[in-house]
């Protein structure tokens, strides 16, 4: 299996930031990483997304619908990013049923190896699921103040937090440094398993 540290899934639909995802997508390669944008593709081989600010589009040809567990435990991190994505994820056909990008999420947060990324506007996302960040640390756009008081998150007024396995920042324009914990957290979390993984076992009744 690949090391979980070398792959990023990045949530995708329409209406992202464009300088956002393009820094994220040097950035993580710059450490020699992949980076998958997964969406949710109804049937379709790809969709093209438009993005907020120069319209620029971006096709996408991965699905977070199709993606095993085991799969799913090969990314290092999971980031829900800025612009509209979250909002446009989070439309269910069926009322009383999750939206599928939620239900991903949830498999996601049980992964606790697996850093959890939400910038900006991407707690949209986890108004159907408050329970995963409930209690939690973290920040959010200045638009979302209310909404992080109605899931219960405690709100820190910090450019980007650090919560553990959750990571948030402010806004897209703080891509860079969320970026920077990112890297720091999936490492840490790389070394951390690979000690473990080569340290020899306790004889018995030692």
């Amino acid at each position: 299996m690949s090391n979980p540290a070398t792959k990023i899934a990045i949530l995708m639909e329409g209406d992202f930031y464009e300088p956002e995802i393009f820094y994220y997508q040097r950035r993580f390669a710059e450490e020699g990483w992949e980076v998958h944008l997964l969406t949710r593709l109804w049937g379709q081989p790809s969709l093209t997304f438009l993005g907020h600010e120069f319209r620029a589009p971006l096709t996408v040809g991965e699905s977070f619908e199709s993606l095993s567990d085991e799969k799913l435990r090969e990314f290092g991190a999971v980031i829900i990013p800025a612009g509209y994505v979250a909002d446009r994820l989070r439309y269910t056909e069926t009322v009383g049923k999750l939206p599928p990008a939620v239900d991903f999420l949830k498999r996601a947060f049980a992964e606790r190896s697996m850093v959890k990324g939400i910038i900006c506007h991407g707690l949209w996302l986890l108004a159907p699921a408050p329970e995963l960040v409930r209690g939690r640390r973290g920040v959010v756009h200045n638009n979302l103040l209310g909404d992080a008081a109605n899931i219960g998150l405690q709100y820190v007024d910090e450019d980007v937090v650090v919560d553990d396995d959750l990571i948030t920042a402010r806004s897209g324009g703080h891509c860079h440094l969320f970026a920077r914990a990112i890297v720091d957290a999936v490492k840490r979390r790389r070394a951390t398993d690979t000690w473990s993984f080569n340290q020899p076992s306790q004889p018995s009744g030692s």
